[in-house]
C-alpha cells in the first residue's frame, strides 16, 4: 500500500484532463495567512518527481518565487536602477548603453537561474570578435554585478559569471606621448587659443584634464614665497576634479605641484585675457557664462590646435598631454619614482605600464653601466690577450 507523504515534502497527482502528473508544494504564507503553493508538472511521475524536488530545494534555499520567470535582463535593468547611485551622469549613461546594447541584447531573454558559465562564455567569445579588451571588462563586470544584485534579492542561488575569465577583445587606439618637437610645436601652436594655458598645464604639469578643469583661482599661487626659507615657488593645488562628487581620483591625487615659469608665463596672459581679477571661488578654465568646460569641448578646441602644429587631429586627445609629461621627463633623466608622485599615482607600476612610452629606440643604460665596471683596456698593453687561460673560477674559458 502506498504510503502518504510526509508534510512538507509536497504532493504528486495524476490530473486526467490534461493528461499530466501534478507535482504541489506548500512554501509559506502570505500576509493574511493565506498558503503560498508551487506547482509543476510533468508527463511521466519521475519528471513531476524531479521537478518537485526542484521546487523544494529553491524554498530550502531562501529563493523567491518569482525566480522562476526572472531573466538576466530582469536583473541588469533592476541593477541599472538601483545600482548606480553616486556614479557621474556619463558614466551611468555609458554604463546604459554598454548594459542595454551587448548585455540585455544577448543574453536578456535568458532565465538567470538557468544561466551557465557555458552561456557566459559562448557571449563573452562573440563580443570579443567586435569590441576591445576593456569593453569585454566592462561588461562582464556588468553583468557579474547584476547577478550580485539579484542575489541579494534570493533570485538566484550563487553568480556563475565570476567562474568565466575574460577573453581578449579586439585591439583598441593605444595611447602615445609627443616627441620634443612635437611638444614645442603644440606649445607653440596654442597661443593665442583660448585653450593656451590647459595646454601648457597639461603637457608641463601632468595633471589630469578632469583636475584642471575644477580648479579655482583661490588654489593658484602665482607669486609664491621668493623671501620664505626655503622659498616656496609658485604653484597649483590638485584637490578637486570634475567627478562625481568632485574628488580626485585617488587620494594620492591630492597634491600641490610647483609651477615652472612658462606655466607662470601662460597663466598671467590668461588673466590678461579676462581683462579682470577674479574671485577666488572662480573657474580658471571656464566657458563664457563661467560654468565648468565640458571634455567634448576641450577635445573639439584641443582638435584645432593639433592641427595648427601640424599633427594629425584624429590621432591625439588632450589625456595625451599628462602621457607626454611622463615620457619627456623619463627620457631626460627624472626618477619613476619621483615621476609617479607628480601625477599622482599611488605607485610606479601604472606609471610605467600606461603612461610611460619610450621614446629612443636604443636602451643604453646597461651598456653605460657595464663600460664603468669593466673599462676597456688599451689594445697591445701586457694585460691584453686574445685568450684566457684561467677565468676568476678557474672555468679555462677561451675566446
Amino acid at each position: 500500500m502506498t504510503t502518504r507523504r510526509s508534510r512538507g515534502d509536497g504532493g504528486l497527482h495524476w490530473d486526467e484532463r490534461r493528461q499530466r502528473w501534478i507535482a504541489t508544494a506548500t512554501v509559506g504564507f502570505d500576509g493574511r495567512g493565506k498558503r503560498i503553493t508551487r506547482r509543476a508538472s510533468g508527463r511521466t511521475k519521475t519528471e513531476a518527481k524531479t521537478r518537485l524536488r526542484t521546487i523544494l530545494r529553491d524554498h530550502e534555499d531562501g529563493l523567491t518565487i518569482a525566480a522562476n520567470h526572472y531573466t538576466v535582463g530582469d536583473a541588469v535593468r533592476d541593477w541599472l536602477e538601483f545600482g548606480l547611485s553616486g556614479r557621474a551622469a556619463s558614466t551611468a549613461a555609458n554604463y546604459r548603453t554598454i548594459a542595454h546594447g551587448h548585455v540585455i541584447a544577448p543574453l536578456g531573454a535568458h532565465r538567470l537561474r538557468d544561466l551557465t558559465a557555458e552561456d557566459v562564455e559562448r557571449w563573452l567569445r562573440a563580443e570579443a570578435r567586435t569590441v576591445s579588451t576593456r569593453t569585454l571588462r566592462l561588461m562582464h563586470s556588468l553583468l557579474s554585478r547584476s547577478v550580485r544584485h539579484a542575489m541579494a534579492r534570493d533570485k538566484v542561488k550563487r553568480n556563475v559569471v565570476l567562474l568565466c575569465d575574460v577573453p581578449t577583445g579586439q585591439a583598441g587606439r593605444r595611447s602615445k606621448s609627443l616627441s620634443f618637437d612635437q611638444a614645442e610645436a603644440v606649445l607653440d601652436a596654442a597661443r593665442g587659443h583660448a585653450l593656451h594655458a590647459y595646454v601648457v598645464l597639461s603637457l608641463l604639469l601632468g595633471a589630469r584634464t578632469e583636475e584642471l578643469r575644477a580648479m579655482h583661482w583661490h588654489e593658484v599661487d602665482l607669486l609664491g614665497q621668493p623671501d620664505a626659507k626655503p622659498p616656496v615657488p609658485p604653484s597649483i593645488a590638485v584637490y578637486r576634479s570634475v567627478r562625481a562628487g568632485g574628488d580626485t581620483k585617488t587620494t594620492t591625487s591630492r597634491r600641490r605641484l610647483a609651477l615652472p615659469q612658462r606655466c607662470v608665463d601662460a597663466l598671467h596672459h590668461h588673466l590678461e585675457l579676462l581683462g579682470r581679477f577674479p574671485a577666488p571661488h572662480e573657474l580658471v578654465f571656464a566657458t563664457s557664462n563661467g560654468t565648468e568646460l565640458d571634455a567634448h569641448n576641450v577635445r573639439r578646441s584641443f582638435r584645432r590646435i593639433v592641427a595648427d602644429a601640424g599633427l594629425e587631429p584624429r590621432e591625439w586627445t588632450p589625456r595625451e598631454l599628462r602621457h607626454s609629461f611622463v615620457s619627456l621627463l623619463s627620457a631626460s633623466g627624472v626618477r619613476i619614482e619621483d615621476i609617479s608622485r607628480l601625477v599622482g599615482h599611488s605607485g610606479t607600476a601604472v606609471t610605467e605600464k600606461v603612461y610611460r612610452h619610450q621614446l629612443h629606440a636604443v636602451l643604453d643604460e646597461g651598456a653605460r653601466a657595464m663600460d664603468g665596471i669593466f673599462p676597456e683596456r688599451a689594445r697591445g698593453s701586457a694585460g691584453d690577450s686574445h685568450s684566457v687561460s684561467h677565468s676568476p673560477r678557474g672555468s679555462g674559458l677561451t675566446r
